[in-house]
């Protein structure tokens, strides 16, 4: 570096001193260049520094071939010609005085832009990867109508699975993953159930295992299903009794024996009937749930869903998994319901907790 600084200097005192060979005899005599800029008032022009060849670089304005024949490169005799001279714009100058003194700084800059640019193609491979049709958002929704999402879970529940013969069965957990208010979702599902609209049910492998079935299709499968099953049958009329008096009346959860006999007029007789239709099921003395009958392989179906959807995320790493990556994954072969209908279930009982991260949601078993 300082022998550069010294070769600067001496270009500067070169350039002051101008050899003049107009002397006769051979003698030669340095006249100081007067600056052009002085007369002019303009600022004082800085010198150019001399420096090697640029040989990637043409020369800059007014570079002609040199012709045979004694005239200069310039176009007339005498006239100074300047293969590489220093260009003109100050911004310039310096980038190409900084890589003629660190020459390294050119390869380096090149190599760390082919880096950025292989960085994403590496990585983004995950990113592009295709995850099949999966939900962008979580199934946890904001505060709304508890109808609205009982009529959006009922579209998840298996038709064909059951051959058509169960009506569709809503869990009252898998409300709570679309109304996160579970005051406000027990109120409206009382309210339906008041207005006879929906009915609800003992599921039986948990005390609160309350399945949600809509009135119209309880009574259309059981009057499909059971009428035609026990055709001829002596419980037959007591069926027919019960769906006609019992169900629009009351819409209660169970029954007591006071509440069947005194009020409906069933004989004793008549509610082992319907105990062995599959329409009630033994809660304790004098007393009944109401059942759906042929819903004992619902129960099976979802318990051995729910237990391997669990274990998918207790397999995982921290037993934590972002949701988009647990609904593209291939569902194992005892999830009969499909991995939304048990995911829906899983929020809204609190088995895992729900937190959301820039990647998505992200569901984590609680610590014990």
């Amino acid at each position: 570096m300082q022998k550069w600084f010294s070769a600067f200097d001496d270009a500067i005192i070169q350039r002051q001193w101008r050899a003049n060979p107009s002397r006769g005899r051979g003698g030669v005599s340095f006249t100081k260049e007067a600056d052009p800029n002085v007369a002019t008032g303009a600022p004082p022009r800085r010198p150019r520094v001399p420096r090697r060849a640029c040989p990637w670089r043409e020369p800059i304005r007014g570079r002609r071939e040199a012709r045979p024949g004694g005239r200069g490169a310039g176009g007339t005799p005498g006239e100074t010609v300047r293969h590489c001279s220093a260009p003109e714009d100050p911004i310039f100058r310096f980038s190409s005085l900084h890589s003629y003194l660190f020459p390294g700084t050119i390869k380096s800059r090149d190599m760390s832009r082919k880096r950025h640019h292989l960085v994403p193609e590496t990585f983004g491979v995950k990113r592009r990867r295709k995850r099949g049709l999966v939900e962008s958002d979580p199934p946890r929704g904001e505060p709304g109508s508890a109808r609205a999402a009982v009529s959006e879970l009922m579209q998840l529940f298996p038709r064909g699975l059951f051959e058509d013969a169960l009506p569709p069965i809503v869990l009252r957990s898998q409300v709570y993953s679309l109304v996160p208010d579970r005051t406000v979702a027990d109120r409206q599902l009382k309210e339906l159930q008041e207005q006879g609209e929906i009915r609800i049910v003992q599921l039986g492998f948990d005390l609160d295992a309350h399945g949600i079935i809509f009135t119209e299709d309880y009574r259309t499968r059981v009057c499909d299903c059971v009428l035609k099953a026990c055709d001829g049958r002596p419980y037959a009329g007591a069926v027919q009794k019960f769906l006609a008096s019992v169900l629009p009346a009351c819409g209660d959860l169970s029954f007591q024996q006071e509440q069947m006999t005194q009020t409906f007029g069933f004989r004793d007789s008549e509610i082992t009937h319907l105990v062995n239709a599959g329409v009630l099921t033994v809660r304790d003395a004098g007393s009944w749930w109401l059942a759906v009958p042929g819903a004992g392989r619902f129960i099976k179906y979802f318990v051995k869903g729910r237990q391997a959807v669990l274990g998918m995320v207790r397999k995982s790493k921290y037993r934590e998994l972002l949701l988009s990556e647990l609904l593209g994954r291939r569902a194992p072969a005892v999830v009969r319901l499909g991995l939304t209908y048990h995911v829906h279930d899983l929020i809204g009982a609190q088995l895992v907790d729900c937190i959301s991260t820039t990647s998505g949601t992200l569901l984590r078993l609680p610590e014990t």
